[in-house]
């Protein structure tokens, strides 16, 4: 398994989870999160991230290869395409009985074998599993935003996906583990999944960047930076059934959580939260099971 900076200090993007006092970020943060009643979606349209600083991904990384049960492909990253990404998608034959299909959005800046093989029970269980690298992680071409860019990554890639012969678009589902927890909420605001399962996810971005702050790359002295980061802000913009996994033993990060939870059911959409035995990366074997439970409810 990869050991990413983030694992070798206790968990990919553990800091997504940490509560982090307000005085210790050099930027503000806000006492009340923001409520923003506009459409995720739509709010991307009408804003670009402004990078101060352009690079790689913040973790040091290998090129990607191909580990066993996977097959390597490119996809065209980022709004426009331009960017020729990789992803690992398990090995099936289209035919005319379509098949569900998964994809799951790793933790942490960086791709790994390690977060493959995590993926063996979406197969076994019949879906068809796509795990995405972002830009500028393995020595990949694109600049590092945190986040933002990256979910134009993500919707990239779903659409790559549920396109590919054989796919059952009605049967399309949305995972991810930390860092790609947060990004799942992210991109499930964007566009309609069948359902969503994000695992130990991050919905507030002061908090996130206030633990990681040299990870920030974009404008820090700009609060929309910030607010287009957190899903909690857009609450009303999730589109799907949504179940959000996290282990008992990781750091609490309820308040934010439940503010979530309020503003998407205020808003209609069906969100669930369930809590399973685990640290922050020992949870993610169980919560991918448990997100294989959640989302054979859907099937029909």
């Amino acid at each position: 398994m990869l050991l990413t900076r983030r694992l070798m200090m206790g968990g990919l993007a553990a800091g997504a989870l940490l509560p982090q006092a307000a005085s210790a970020a050099s930027f503000p943060i806000p006492e009340v999160l923001p409520f923003e009643k506009e459409d995720y979606g739509e709010a991307r349209r009408h804003f670009t991230t402004r990078l101060l600083s352009k690079g790689p991904a913040p973790e040091a990384s290998p090129p990607l290869g191909t580990p066993p049960g996977a097959k390597k492909i490119t996809y065209p990253g980022g709004p426009d395409g331009s960017i020729e990404l990789i992803a690992w998608i398990s090995h099936y034959e289209p035919s005319s009985k379509l098949k569900p299909a998964v994809i799951f959005l790793h933790g942490g800046n960086a791709t790994g074998d390690g977060h493959w093989e995590l993926m063996k029970p979406y197969w076994e269980a019949g879906f068809v599993v796509m795990l995405p690298s972002f830009r500028g992680e393995n020595g990949q071409a694109g600049n590092f935003s945190g986040f933002y860019d990256e979910t134009s990554d993500v919707l990239a890639a779903a659409n790559h996906l549920e396109n590919l012969p054989g796919i059952d678009k009605n049967r399309f589902f949305l995972a991810g583990h930390s860092n790609g927890g947060t990004l799942a909420l992210l991109a499930g605001m964007c566009r309609k999944f069948k359902a969503a399962a994000p695992i130990s996810a991050g919905v507030n971005s002061w908090r996130f960047f206030g633990r990681w702050e040299q990870d920030i790359r974009f404008d820090a002295s700009d609060p929309k930076e910030f607010l287009m980061r957190s899903s909690v802000c857009f609450g009303s913009s999730l589109k799907c059934p949504t179940l959000l996994l996290r282990g008992t033993e990781e750091r609490p990060f309820d308040q934010d959580h439940q503010l979530l939870i309020d503003r998407v059911r205020a808003a209609g959409t069906s969100i669930e939260a369930k809590m399973l035995p685990g640290t922050h990366n020992g949870v993610v074997p169980g919560a991918v099971h448990e997100s294989i439970r959640f989302f054979n409810q859907f099937m029909g």
